[in-house]
């Protein structure tokens, strides 16, 4: 993989640092040009929601923000931070596995599928990361874990295995277990996607509960309802770049480009 080229935007002129900061990114897979200049900025404690047809980037946009996806060119900060790579002169140098892993320590990502350890517990899979990760005593990490399930609706649910669950229940345990490491940021690819529609109303509260409490999320997603009522901000993305954004009711309502209109008349 290339180093991404070197893209010398000043920072933002208001002096408030975006959470997360993209500036012309790329991104191919071989010959496939799948983002093509994104520019985006999610400010702390905003709810980004992110629409877009199947294959217009959105799902590739958010692992590069976690650098699970490396970029090709442009930059991406996250609270001010270089993802991925360190600046020296005009060259930018790509960071070592446990540098990035250790900037993703901040980063909670929730994806389509629960990805949950089935050998693990409820319990045990949310004090699985701040346990081998972060290193805090079992004592400690049992009693946050048991709290963040309390919060998701599941602490009746702490000793029971992934097999034993509800996709909705796992997809919960997910995103408790992403809180468990008490991150600044939090990604979430199509997380009722993969549910039954009866189990989605339950992941959606959960998620309007950490908007309210000001967490800085983006979400790609098809839930327009959800967008509507807890997005800050909403960014319909087309075939790699960003087409149109604003607050999500007026986006809805009165969309202003002919492809956002096309894709709108189709989902709602």
């Amino acid at each position: 993989m290339s180093t991404p080229s070197l893209d010398k935007s000043a920072p933002p002129a208001s002096g408030v640092e975006p959470m997360v900061r993209a500036e012309s990114v790329h991104k191919s897979f071989g010959a496939a040009h799948i983002l093509k200049g994104i520019d985006l900025r999610v400010a702390p404690g905003e709810v980004c929601c992110l629409i877009g047809p199947s294959g217009s980037g959105k799902s590739t946009f958010l692992r590069c923000i976690n650098h699970l996806e490396k970029i090709n060119a442009g930059r991406l900060y996250v609270d001010g931070v270089l993802v991925g790579y360190r600046q020296r002169g005009d060259r930018l140098h790509e960071l070592r596995d446990r540098e990035v892993a250790a900037g993703r320590r901040g980063i909670g990502m929730v994806f389509q599928r629960f990805n949950l350890f089935p050998h693990m517990t409820a319990l045990e899979n949310v004090m699985e990361g701040p346990v081998q990760v972060k290193r805090e005593s079992r004592a400690a990490a049992r009693e946050r874990a048991g709290a963040l399930l309390e919060r998701v609706g599941l602490a009746d649910k702490a000793a029971n295995y992934p097999a034993q669950l509800s996709g909705g229940q796992q997809q919960r345990v997910a995103i408790a277990r992403a809180l468990a490491m008490e991150p600044k940021l939090m990604l979430f690819d199509e997380p009722t996607s993969a549910l039954d529609p009866e189990l989605v109303g339950d992941v959606l509260d959960v998620m309007r509960g950490l908007a309210d409490d000001g967490m800085t999320m983006i979400v790609v997603t098809h839930e327009m309802g959800f967008a509507r009522e807890a997005g800050d901000s909403l960014v319909f993305m087309d075939d790699g770049v960003v087409v149109e954004t604003g607050r999500p009711r007026e986006v809805l309502a009165d969309p202003q480009h002919e492809r956002t209109r096309a894709f709108l008349s189709k989902v709602l």
